[in-house]
């Protein structure tokens, strides 16, 4: 018996419905999203999806934040050089793999309310402060305290997601930072590094990060 092929159509909702459980490879999803912005017909397809797996978020309850949460984003933001050396390979794969899942996951987060606030990097005791808010397509983060980085340097914003590598989401200047991305879901860490003029040369953070909030 031949299976009988699939329409364009249906190709298109598999493929969306691969892409909201978060089961493409890299290479696919990367496509899939960049097509997300360009084919109003694939985003609709994409939103049914959302709309049809969200029930299973509410089977997953909220979870405490431990003690060492910040010792182990430094270890994955400056891993020893030796490892970055020997290890680079197998820490990226691991890094792939949690960043495809977390497409899943993070697509089946309930949208926030416009112009919500999602994060503060800093505190009222902080002499820097940045404000992190979502509208449900764009994250938008402003200084709120303290100054710019200093002459020569900046501040690079990076999200990242568990187990993950760090992905840098723009440079953090005079004005805000205004980005078109996800809401990232709770238990994801944005950070705020500094960096030469221009930003890392490495595609990873290279500076003191002298910020850190987790969703």
């Amino acid at each position: 018996m031949t299976d009988t092929p699939l329409t364009p159509l249906e190709e298109d909702d598999a493929l969306a419905a691969e892409y909201v459980l978060g089961v493409l490879a890299l290479p696919e999803r990367l496509a899939a999203e960049a097509r997300l912005k360009t084919d109003v017909d694939f985003a609709a397809r994409v939103s049914v999806w959302v709309a049809h797996f969200a029930p299973l978020n509410e089977a997953y309850a909220s979870v405490p934040v431990p003690p060492d949460l910040l010792p182990k984003i430094e270890s994955r933001l400056f891993p020893k050089a030796s490892a970055l050396r020997g290890g680079w390979r197998l820490w990226l794969a691991g890094a792939v793999t949690a960043a495809v899942v977390g497409v899943g996951v993070f697509m089946l987060m309930p949208q926030t309310a416009p112009g919500a606030v999602i994060a503060n990097l800093g505190d009222g005791g902080s002499a820097l402060v940045y404000e992190a808010r979502h509208d449900g397509s764009h994250l938008m983060v402003t200084r709120v305290a303290g100054a710019p980085a200093p002459e020569g340097q900046t501040h690079e914003l990076w999200v990242i997601a568990p187990g993950a590598a760090p992905v840098s989401l723009g440079l953090l200047g005079t004005d805000p930072l205004d980005v078109e991305y996800p809401r990232p879901p709770a238990g994801w860490v944005l950070a705020v590094s500094v960096e030469p003029a221009g930003g890392s040369p490495t595609g990873a953070p290279t500076g003191p990060v002298i910020l850190t909030a987790e969703l």
